[in-house]
């Protein structure tokens, strides 16, 4: 079993501090190495066979088009549930999506093709999602006909879902965990938007969403940049959900870079690297790419904790092009530019995470930062968290002007003093059980 030399300040009272590390979930450990290249690029190439997978094609025929694709993606998913133990089961969840006059030129009938592998405690609500989406498109959003093979956007994300199925659904996780490939995407995020209201209007208890889109190649064009050791994780910043009811407390607080969707970017930065040797995850701070959007941020809009993972150089030769050549530049997205190896570790970090947040405890309950007098030291208490056994707890530490928790204090209490000023550092506390496994960051609130 291999260690992460992060160094963790175990808490020994106020000013005196001693150092260990953090060692790998050896159960995660071994859900990795399950993971497969040649899987991933078995899955790639059935679905670039599909002809298209526009979300206007025919769905009702056998071997071309989204019907065949969405089909044959919930087969998979059928087919490794019979290793689950009854507890992966699979849907076509269809809705009805009118004509707009602009990327939907005509009635359509849209498909996400959802997995549920069901959590092993009966009180533990929480739910843990990856998504991809199944759809793609040539140079034109509404052309149904002509190919577009789509293998990197987002055949990559899609099979990253279903490899994650495959390997995880053979073992037992608390919390719920749903493997998902929406369509609509390139139409609108429709998918993404009928899948997270309909979660919404349900009070699923959503945690986290890891969205894949385009996480395959490892190379941009104009600046000719190749680099498989990087991935990026956007998340946002000022949540859109209900800003102006949160902004007086955040502006007060000094949060702008603390909601939840910047706090999971932070974990997956985390876990992502802890496990996956030689690459960097490396968090953006927007939600998506300049003026552009992805299938994370109608879960963002709603309140859920949500991402988007990306690979760092894109390649617009590539992205929503017919295939053809035009002064000697090959365009179209095909399977000979993917790098599988590439897509296994940005696979890998998707499963790392998923499992260490639905394998933890979820986080501590009521987190507090007691305020009733000054102070130069830090007094934060909390309850045990509402899933799960905690075997004690993390709390975080960060100058003000850190992107990520700089220390790791570990205690059994459900409070700590620290010899740090409230007004220099922020400060979160996790839930970790008996294997290592930590929640969420909770970021503390005013209390007395």
């Amino acid at each position: 079993m291999k260690n992460i030399l992060l160094a963790i300040l175990l808490f020994c009272g106020i000013d005196s501090f001693s150092q260990t590390t953090i060692q790998r979930d050896p159960q995660i450990e071994k859900m990795l190495t399950e993971v497969s290249a040649d899987s991933l690029k078995q899955y790639i190439n059935t679905l670039v066979a599909f002809g298209t997978r526009n979300t206007l094609s025919n769905p009702n025929q056998l071997k071309r088009g989204i019907g065949a694709a969405r089909n044959w993606v919930l087969s998979r998913f059928n087919d490794f549930a019979k290793q689950s133990n009854g507890r992966l089961s699979a849907m076509l969840d269809t809705t009805i999506i009118e004509a707009d006059g602009k990327r939907v030129n005509r009635p359509i009938v849209l498909g996400n093709v959802v997995a549920t592998l069901k959590g092993t405690d009966p009180a533990d609500n929480r739910i843990f999602i990856i998504s991809g989406h199944l759809d793609n498109m040539r140079s034109s959003p509404v052309d149904s006909i002509g190919d577009a093979p789509g293998a990197d956007d987002d055949g990559s994300g899609t099979a990253a879902v279903l490899e994650c199925a495959r390997v995880m659904c053979k073992y037992s996780f608390g919390a719920t965990i749903i493997f998902v490939t929406v369509s609509g995407e390139e139409q609108g995020l429709l998918g993404a938007v009928y899948m997270s209201e309909k979660a919404k209007k349900a009070n699923w208890n959503i945690e986290a969403v890891l969205n894949n889109d385009i996480i395959g190649s490892n190379n941009s064009n104009e600046t000719n940049i190749i680099d498989n050791s990087k991935l990026r994780v956007f998340s946002e910043g000022l949540p859109a959900f209900e800003t102006e009811k949160n902004a007086s407390n955040i502006r007060s607080l000094g949060l702008e870079n603390d909601g939840k969707s910047r706090q999971l970017a932070r974990y997956v930065k985390e876990i992502g690297e802890r496990y996956v040797e030689n690459l960097q995850v490396v968090m953006i701070y927007r939600n998506d790419r300049f003026l552009r959007g992805g299938d994370h941020t109608p879960y963002v809009q709603r309140g859920f904790a949500a991402v988007r993972l990306t690979e760092m150089n894109e390649n617009y030769t590539r992205q929503h092009q017919d295939i053809r050549t035009e002064n000697n530049i090959n365009y179209g997205d095909l399977v000979q530019y993917i790098d599988f190896e590439y897509l296994k570790k940005n696979t890998l970090v998707n499963m790392a995470n998923l499992a260490n947040l639905a394998k933890a405890a979820s986080p501590p309950d009521s987190v507090k930062m007691d305020v009733k007098k000054l102070s130069n030291t830090t007094y934060l208490y909390w309850k045990n968290p509402k899933y799960g056994l905690a075997k004690g707890y993390f709390v975080l530490v960060r100058e003000t002007t850190s992107p990520v928790w700089q220390k790791k204090i570990f205690t059994s209490n459900t409070e700590m003093r620290l010899p740090y000023s409230k007004d220099n550092y922020f400060f979160a506390v996790q839930s970790v059980n008996e294997y290592g496994n930590e929640s969420l960051a909770e970021v503390p609130m005013p209390g007395k």
